[in-house]
């Protein structure tokens, strides 16, 4: 108990430099906390929207579907497979152009069951008028992209089965608001059953989407890809944001534990009569050298403290309201939201607690190793061995 009251004294009044160094550490908390909530909120967001807009729980794909080569499309479709339909949503993709303003813009239609309730894409309001009018929704993006807002008739030309090509105006019934850029960008989504009207492709798919009750099993044709394969993508994109940050928050905590070093090189230095009266007095070499480790590691205590105290009312206030991203985040093509909601969970908390005060500790226990090696009386003498 001694050797921790004597370190608590010797710390304060050490004064200003402390209370620095607390401030620094105190400040790397809270930017490691807030990058990595930061993320971690990304990335529930992320997933969470990938799987209520696109993914479900799960994919069947047509063996020549490729969702990365624009090229495949034509041919990647085939009959809806029998095996537990009820369980599926098909969606059909068929490569197209719009004439937007006199200008051509290569597109898919996607179609889907107006009726499905699996995906968040509003296909209630995809029905046909009494005029014959094929309507469509489109995403926000799309609508942007092409200067298309609701109520308006856009040209549409399309290849049905045979490879002919048709054409006919499409009403935009709606525009919709997603994070999940692979439902929106270039997409317009009709009922799949008009969809079956314009190509001839009677219950075909291009892919199909699982809900929680199907149960995968090999098909001839089609290929399941789960929902954790179907969000890789998702995953390694956090993980390498993960990794850019773990450079940032490491250079700024590098700098807090090398002013600890040199300050407990400089104590010990500046320190060496005191060292030799506390050996004289009856304190072994090793209780001394505690005594330093613990100053040096009382620091990053302070500043658990100090950055407890500013941090969390920060911190709840952005798990509460989210930071509004620029605008130009939504043309990225990732999956990010407009307004992205930190999570400050207990576990994030207590690893980053763990990893300053271990590094700390390493810090200050490195330089008071030489005080074991000192002789008392040429330390009280103040001179160096």
């Amino acid at each position: 108990m001694l050797i921790f009251k004597l370190a608590y004294k010797n710390l304060m009044s050490a004064g200003l430099r402390t209370w620095l160094s607390v401030s620094v550490l105190a400040l790397s908390y809270i930017l490691i906390i807030f990058y990595n909530g930061l993320i971690e909120g990304w990335n529930q967001q992320a997933r969470n929207d990938s799987i209520n807009w696109e993914f479900g729980y799960g994919q069947l794909w047509h063996e020549e579907y490729d969702p990365y080569d624009p090229f495949t499309l034509r041919d990647a479709h085939g009959p809806i497979p029998e095996y537990e339909s009820g369980n599926l949503t098909p969606i059909l993709i068929r490569p197209a152009s719009i004439y937007p303003q006199g200008r051509m813009q290569s597109i898919v239609l996607k179609g889907i069951p107006s009726d499905q309730t699996l995906l968040e894409i509003p296909t209630e309001q995809l029905s046909s008028s009494d005029d014959g009018v094929v309507k469509a929704i489109i995403g926000n993006r799309m609508a942007k992209a092409a200067s298309l807002k609701e109520g308006d008739q856009i040209l549409t030309r399309w290849r049905d089965k045979n490879g002919t090509f048709d054409a006919l105006q499409i009403e935009i019934a709606g525009i919709f608001q997603t994070d999940v850029p692979s439902v929106d960008n270039g997409n317009i989504w009709l009922d799949i059953d008009q969809l079956y009207k314009l190509t001839q492709l009677q219950n075909e798919a291009t892919y199909l989407v699982a809900n929680a009750e199907f149960n995968p099993k090999e098909i001839a044709g089609w290929e399941f890809h789960s929902q954790d394969k179907l969000l890789e993508v998702v995953d390694s994109l956090i993980n390498s944001k993960k990794a850019g940050g773990i450079i940032i928050y490491g250079l700024l905590l590098g700098l807090a534990l090398l002013a600890i070093f040199d300050t407990q090189v400089l104590s010990i230095f500046r320190r060496q009569k005191e060292i030799g009266t506390y050996i004289a007095l009856g304190m072994t070499r090793w209780d001394v050298v505690k005594m330093f480790t613990i100053e040096g590691t009382t620091n990053s205590l302070l500043g658990a403290a100090m950055g407890a105290v500013l941090g969390t009312p920060l911190f709840i206030y952005l798990a509460k309201n989210g930071i509004t991203m620029p605008e130009y985040t939504q043309n990225m093509n990732v999956t990010i939201g407009q307004t992205m909601f930190p999570a400050f969970g207990v576990g994030l908390v207590l690893v980053t607690l763990a990893l300053v005060v271990g590094a700390t500790m390493i810090v200050s226990y490195w330089p008071a190793r030489k005080i074991a090696q000192m002789d008392p009386t040429l330390a009280l003498k103040g001179k160096i061995q």
